[in-house]
């Protein structure tokens, strides 16, 4: 594939540089008729028009082929449906309008090219093909907007309804910080001009707010399957995005404000690693590490599907590599897990 379009960039270029020398012969030449275009140029330009077409349906059925098999699986948050629901119905119409709009202008562009002896028939205004272009774009348009305001309004109604679990992101470059609320489920008040790396308060709690005592820091986001999360995300340094394809949650990270975003896990880990179209890209990422390691490029370990928090803003040299590992459990093992922590008031003991 890499192969096929470096051929096509080059024979472009070729192209190109060809057009480039037409021009300066046309420069030099002093004769104002050998620059208007002929019969035979109209016709030429005509059939370009219908290769063109060719080639954008064909690389377009050509993506949907072989691309396909990289999109996300099923969203595994209870809002995703209606997410994924709203992106396919956008695409659809744009696919149509793209398809009929492009083969109408490409087949006018040929049907009525320039001939020697046609004359162009021209309107000023015609109210009633304009009152179609414009009206059914409106309605379409204003169909979209409210589908797509009412789903963000579902999406962003944070509220402490269903006793949701309170859960800090912390943004820094480049890594990412979780808090957990504790047995209280209630955050600790925090600054990060209380941040003391040699104390271990590395996301500046208030050491004398009672309710940051029992708080739990962790390198690993785990989330009980079912329960309704609540994320309070803050910066420390620049904008950063909590991106988490899978559940179809992005929020900005903003230095000096806390951002909120609010979802329901709806599969676990394990249950998402037995999805069809994860297994056949497990398979496919598993056989090209196999690959690289034969030619000494990588290690040949298998890998695993994992949920994953992601930064989605471009916030420095490293930002490719800002993520964090998401485990969805069941309650019971969520509960076990997060009892084997330590608290914030145990790490600081220990640090004393």
């Amino acid at each position: 594939m890499t192969t096929l379009l470096i051929l096509i960039v080059l024979v472009l270029v070729a192209i190109a540089i060809w057009q480039m020398t037409k021009i300066f012969e046309l420069s030099k030449l002093k004769t104002v008729d050998s620059q208007v275009a002929t019969d035979k140029d109209n016709k030429y330009n005509g059939y370009l028009l219908f290769a063109f077409l060719i080639f954008i349906y064909g690389i377009t059925i050509f993506s949907f082929y072989k691309y396909t098999k990289v999109l996300l699986p099923e969203a595994a948050s209870a809002h995703g449906a209606d997410y994924d629901y709203l992106l396919l119905v956008s695409f659809i119409i744009i696919f149509f309008v793209q398809t009929l709009t492009q083969a109408l202008l490409h087949y006018f562009g040929y049907k009525y090219r320039g001939e020697k002896g046609k004359k162009a028939l021209f309107f000023a205004d015609n109210d009633r093909l304009e009152f179609i272009w414009t009206i059914i774009p409106v309605i379409v348009l204003a169909g979209l907007i409210l589908w797509g305001l009412y789903t963000w309004t579902n999406i962003m109604d944070i509220n402490d309804e269903d006793d949701p679990l309170i859960v800090e992101l912390y943004a820094q470059q480049f890594n990412w910080t979780a808090r957990y609320g504790g047995t209280d489920n209630v955050l600790g008040s925090a600054n990060v001009r209380m941040i003391d790396i040699d104390k271990a308060n590395v996301l500046g709690l208030d050491e004398s707010d009672p309710n940051a005592s029992d708080d739990v820091i962790v390198k690993e986001l785990h989330l009980p399957v079912g329960r309704k999360v609540n994320f309070k995300m803050r910066s420390q340094d620049v904008l950063h995005s909590a991106y988490m394809p899978h559940f179809r949650a992005q929020m900005n990270c903003v230095p000096g404000m806390t951002t909120e975003f609010s979802f329901t896990p709806t599969i676990t880990t394990t249950e998402m690693r037995m999805n069809p179209d994860v297994v056949a890209k497990v398979k496919r990422t598993n056989k090209i590490r196999a690959e690289r390691a034969a030619n000494g490029e990588d290690n040949s370990d298998p890998w695993e599907f994992d949920y994953i928090l992601l930064c989605n803003k471009i916030c420095g040299k490293s930002h490719y590599n800002m993520q964090m590992k998401i485990i969805v459990e069941s309650e019971e093992d969520y509960n076990t897990w997060i009892e084997s922590q330590q608290t914030f008031s145990q790490t600081m003991a220990s640090m004393q």
